[in-house]
């Protein structure tokens, strides 16, 4: 049995239909940071401490490392791929950056390595594009070579600044600007640059178009392996910064460094709604994921509740994320 659509009755389903698209994309938008508001307004009622001034700065100071991760993360999404070089690349550029600083000075090292996280994100993209390979499984491949390289370099051993600049080190931990830790500064100047790169040029356009639709983008012009390569650099800049973060509190570097962190950063992007397809997403959803996950973190800590949960809850986070993300694009549809 057949059911006749007539055109008054398409036409009036129209509206419907548009509403629900417009009401998914408001939910991918403003979906995070409605959960974000709501965690901290429970902290702020549950608790004493959670609104003073040192905790909002240790939790934007804890939040610098997998913040600059998730921007990378959510760079490479959004133009189609994975790296899962990140943490090694933080781990190797920061223990570059400690060998410069044992025959230099601090400012020295401190350009080389980031220098060095830019030159093995290029190597990295150069080594997914040129091979042909899925992004997952070349990066995976790749962060075993960078995690090797970290071990030989070291010689599994930590790695530590003269001491005459140990002090000079740690400088991302001082406090700086409104009593901020220049880590948290340089992590906000980051994000500002690296958000208006992707949102307001055209290299941030053909990053989306690329991740939306590769082989269309090919034949508009578009040269689809040097925005990966290019989205993988970015990637790797972020990671040597963060592993700069690290080193500088720690006051030191080896080859063990933040490992399995580039999954948080991973989660944490498409927690903040960055779709794991490509083509969607944006930095400021990377941070506000970010900062959704510290602040789980920090609430349980404040609450004193058993940290075994809060892996549970973060894993239920971004099934969620996922799940949304589906739906999502099947109402868009």
């Amino acid at each position: 049995m057949s059911v006749d659509v007539t055109p008054q009755a398409a036409a009036a389903s129209a509206p419907a239909s548009a509403n629900v698209s417009r009401l998914a994309f408001r939910l991918r938008d403003y979906g995070i940071v409605a959960a974000f508001a709501v965690i901290v307004i429970a902290l702020s009622v549950s608790t004493d401490t959670f609104l003073t001034s040192g905790n909002l700065v240790n939790l934007l100071d804890q939040t610098a490392v997998l913040g600059l991760l998730a921007v990378g993360a959510t760079v490479c999404i959004v133009s189609g791929v994975f790296d899962l070089t990140a943490s090694a690349t933080l781990a190797l550029s920061a223990i570059v950056g400690v060998k410069i600083v044992q025959v230099t000075n601090v400012y020295v090292g401190f350009a080389g390595a980031v220098a060095a996280g830019a030159a093995l994100g290029f190597v990295t993209g150069m080594v997914v594009t040129r091979s042909g390979v899925n992004s997952f499984v070349g990066t995976l491949a790749t962060s075993l070579v960078y995690r090797g390289l970290a071990v030989m370099v070291t010689g599994a051993a930590i790695i530590y600044p003269p001491p005459g600049l140990a002090e000079d080190f740690g400088m991302l931990t001082w406090p700086s600007l409104f009593g901020l830790t220049s880590a948290t500064i340089v992590f906000a100047v980051v994000v500002a640059v690296i958000g208006v790169l992707v949102a307001r040029t055209t290299f941030g356009r053909r990053l989306y178009a690329v991740g939306g639709n590769a082989e269309a983008a090919r034949l508009s012009g578009i040269r689809v392996g040097s925005i990966h390569v290019s989205a993988f650099v970015i990637s790797g800049i972020c990671s040597a910064l963060a592993g700069l973060i690290l080193a500088s509190r720690a006051g030191s570097a080896q080859s063990t460094m933040a490992t399995g962190m580039e999954l948080t950063a991973i989660a944490a992007a498409v927690v903040g709604g960055t779709s794991i397809l490509g083509g969607e997403g944006a930095v400021w959803r990377g941070i506000v994921g970010a900062l959704l996950l510290t602040l789980i973190g920090n609430g349980f800590n404040l609450l004193g509740w058993d940290t075994i949960y809060q892996q549970v809850l973060q894993g239920c986070l971004i099934l969620f994320a996922v799940t949304m993300d589906r739906w999502l694009r099947r109402r868009s549809r």
